[in-house]
């Protein structure tokens, strides 16, 4: 019966039903013919859905929206183009550094993507990128907002795994970084013999200079509001939601009255798309709360634990199966959607074989963040490719090369140096 279901629950994913309805339709298979009663089960869905940690998703994607329609990305990446210098690639570099900063605000890849994508593609072309390298380099980027927190993905794994959000937020910081870092060399690399990148002119460059404490006070603002979300969130000042609202309080009036970027009939878009993003999220948890209910009660862990185990007993072997599964899942469906289904199948497998769940964080971060630019579905280099207006062929060859550099080294070293990932969870939160 559960074999049935999640047969079900891929194929509708791979004929490219709607995630929300692909849940949807899985959990009404079982409820409809197996032993589970509606009675019990809707009731149950409803519950855990019934949580305030919910709400920082939505107030996330509205920070994110009017940060985007303000200005206030705007004069982020402004800020990150003055460290630009006559470094071939160094714009490429500005584009990594800006979706880290954006992502630290907003949680969401896509929103980052689109947003500093829109902003940094028009840089890119003056300069001689390549469509296809550029729209590569923005959608690899834009998974930092899944790993530097705040992070969606991990308020989701933290409410469905019943762990620390805050753990699980600094779990992902130093693997968050130290890709930062990768996609800025990788980038420098590969640029560094392309004769279609200009170099800016000795005297743009020291105008540039010139007016760079300029740009500084024109994005502090902007660049203020990182700084008191991630401080009230690490001082425990704030949860995340509180923060999330806060981001919120403090976009608006930074993005209407000091910037001049939004209108209230722009404040309206944004508030509307929030609530159909958010309807939508809430559906697909809904459905995915009783799948996970359902492949609890028949054992689903123990079932792929004892697969597991008849392949191999080793601990390591076992992680890297666990990374190969989560990454095929995260090519085959969204990252909310992937985090929601495997963390209450796998996080009682990871404690078995004495893995912490907050290093496991970390480590479903890292892989679902590859899913998402990793082929056949790859949902941001497709949003890329569009934004960008690339070919996805164009796409493929630089985006082969931060994987096999950037994501699979991180991957790696996340997965095996447990220290890693624990360091700060340890080092503020006493976490063992």
């Amino acid at each position: 019966m559960v074999f049935i279901g999640l047969v079900l629950l891929f194929g509708c994913l791979v004929i490219g039903v709607p995630v929300p309805f692909a849940f949807l339709t899985s959990t009404m298979f079982f409820i409809f013919t197996g032993d589970y009663e509606s009675t019990f089960m809707l009731p149950y869905g409803i519950s855990k859905i019934s949580t305030s940690v919910l709400f920082a998703i939505p107030l996330f994607v509205i920070a994110g929206g009017v940060m985007e329609k303000g200005n206030i990305a705007d004069k982020l990446v402004g800020l990150a183009d003055g460290f630009a210098t006559k470094l071939k690639g160094g714009l490429g570099v500005v584009g990594v550094v800006s979706c880290a900063i954006f992502g630290s605000v907003t949680g969401s890849a896509c929103a980052t993507l689109t947003c500093v994508g829109s902003i940094m593609f028009p840089r890119f072309e003056k300069a001689g990128y390549s469509r296809g390298y550029s729209a590569a380099l923005m959608a690899n980027s834009a998974v930092l907002g899944l790993l530097i927190p705040p992070s969606a993905i991990m308020i989701l794994y933290s409410w469905v795994g019943g762990q620390s959000v805050l753990a699980s937020f600094l779990a992902t910081v130093v693997p968050g970084i130290i890709l930062t870092t990768l996609f800025s060399v990788i980038n420098c690399y590969i640029l560094k013999d392309d004769s279609n990148i200009s170099l800016a002119k000795i005297a743009e460059m020291q105008g540039q200079k010139l007016s760079f404490f300029g740009k500084t006070k024109q994005s502090f603002p902007a660049l203020l509001m990182p700084v008191i979300v991630l401080g009230g969130i690490y001082s425990g000042i704030m949860t995340p939601t509180e923060a999330s609202a806060v981001a919120v309080v403090y976009a608006v009036p930074v993005g209407m009255f000091l910037y001049r970027g939004i209108t209230l009939k722009g404040l309206g878009e944004t508030l509307i798309d929030a609530a159909t993003s958010t309807g939508s999220i809430m559906i697909m948890l809904f459905c995915c709360m009783i799948l996970s209910r359902i492949y609890i009660m028949e054992d689903m862990p123990g079932r792929v634990l004892e697969f597991l185990y008849s392949i191999s007993t080793n601990k390591y072997a076992i992680l890297l199966m666990l990374n190969v599964f989560m990454v095929i899942m995260g090519m085959l469906m969204d990252d909310a959607s992937a985090c929601m289904l495997a963390t209450p199948i796998l996080i009682p497998i990871i404690q078995e074989i004495g893995v912490s769940p907050v290093h496991f964080a970390a480590i479903v971060g890292v892989n679902l963040g590859m899913g998402n630019i990793t082929p056949p579905c790859a949902p941001l280099l497709y949003l890329s490719s569009s934004v960008g207006k690339a070919s996805i062929s164009d796409m493929l060859s630089p985006t082969f090369k931060f994987i096999l550099f950037g994501w699979l080294p991180v991957l790696m070293i996340t997965t095996y140096l447990p220290g890693l990932s624990m360091w700060l969870p340890r080092l503020i939160l006493g976490v063992k």
